[in-house]
């Protein structure tokens, strides 16, 4: 029995990789974090236990992994995103290992890499940002010294800022006086969902029209000079040379 953490992707169910959707196909238990992980993820599946665990708590969790180990199930704990990335998966993993529970990590599409594919651009250009930076924005769980957002912007490297659009207009204090007020911006809300939207603009304008939709949560934060359309050079990689 084992104990399948895959990462369902940004919320396309096309999006999820083929190992991925072949065990949620195949395993008899599925614990799914319903708030963030399509039902279309799921279908055709022939499990004889389906479990959203988004009402769920730790010990609750931890106890329907128990149980169906107990009775040699495997299990597909299906998460959105990549489950590496804020997935909450190592306080599992911590129980799992006190429990002798074997489980295995099957890694998915990021919302970052669904927000660049949305936007139709690359994170990483030579000469404007070798460097991508994943994070997220300190509010209830603080941050590890070192890590504030004033502290990564310094770089002035390509960002990715999760759980940050309800603090945007703090967000945007913090990295204006290290990547300037024209630097590019995009919100993204729900990347790949069939509602998702994309507001593009810069530092200093980003503000007006983030206020003008409804979204406050379920978005991605991405800025950096790689944004912008045009006026880079091209790679050596494909040079005739």
């Amino acid at each position: 029995m084992t104990v399948f953490f895959i990462g369902a992707g940004p919320g396309d169910p096309e999006l999820i990789t083929v190992k991925g959707q072949r065990l949620v196909r195949r395993c008899p238990v599925i614990l799914y974090a319903g708030s963030l992980v399509p039902a279309a993820v799921l279908e055709g599946h022939s499990a004889v236990e389906v479990v959203n665990t988004a009402e769920l708590d730790l010990d609750q969790i931890v106890a329907l992994l128990k149980r169906a180990h107990d009775k040699g199930q495997d299990v597909a704990r299906v998460h959105s995103g990549d489950p590496s990335l804020y997935g909450a998966i190592g306080e599992q993993i911590r129980r799992l290992r006190e429990l002798a529970i074997p489980y295995e990590i099957v890694p998915g599409v990021t919302a970052t890499a669904a927000s660049a594919a949305a936007l139709g651009c690359e994170l990483t250009l030579p000469g404007v940002s070798q460097t991508l930076i994943l994070t997220r924005y300190a509010t209830k769980t603080a941050m590890p010294e070192g890590e504030q957002l004033a502290d990564l912007a310094r770089h002035r490297a390509t960002m990715a800022i999760h759980l940050g659009v309800r603090h945007l207009a703090r967000i945007v204090d913090e990295l204006r006086p290290h990547y300037g007020g024209a630097c590019p911006i995009a919100v993204i809300y729900r990347a790949s969902w069939p509602d998702e939207e994309k507001i593009t603009g810069t530092l200093d304008d980003i503000l007006g029209k983030v206020k003008s939709t409804q979204i406050e949560r379920t978005a991605l934060i991405l800025v950096g000079d790689v944004l912008a359309a045009e006026g880079f050079a091209d790679s050596t990689l494909y040079a005739k040379d």
